[in-house]
């Protein structure tokens, strides 16, 4: 290599060559798991929401004294809470049960990502995820 003479600077082109080289072995390895990390992310997103819906279909159940949510129960697939798991008993449902100002929410909001339906049993299903 030559020496730089007075003023000069900068990087050779080998010196930049490498650099590339480096970052894009950097970019080989990191960007596979960074997609792998986003899809299992939704995943979980998704079982975290159908754990809430259960968990607040029980609570509702349990605050009701409702040991089953009755032999003439139907359910469809919903991801307004403000419905589920059916206004025709009683109005029970997970957000705003009771109605008005007064009524009580199992849930956060009465919206939901995915979809759900319930049996009579209060076992809630995930129907889709919203994640598709």
């Amino acid at each position: 290599m030559r020496l730089p003479k007075k003023g000069e600077k900068g990087f050779t082109l080998i010196e930049l060559l490498i650099v590339v080289a480096i970052l894009g072995v950097l970019a080989a390895v990191v960007i596979p798991n960074v997609g792998r990390f986003i899809g299992r992310g939704e995943t979980e997103a998704a079982e975290t929401e159908l754990s809430n819906i259960q968990s607040a279909t029980i609570a509702m159940m349990t605050d009701q004294g409702l040991p089953t949510l009755g032999s003439n129960f139907t359910a469809s697939a919903t991801n307004d809470m403000t419905l589920f798991p059916d206004t025709h008993i009683d109005g029970y449902n997970l957000y705003g049960f009771g109605g008005g100002l007064s009524g009580i929410n199992y849930l956060a909001t009465n919206t939901t990502q995915g979809t759900y339906t319930v049996d009579t049993n209060g076992t809630v299903i995930q129907v889709t995820t919203g994640y598709e």
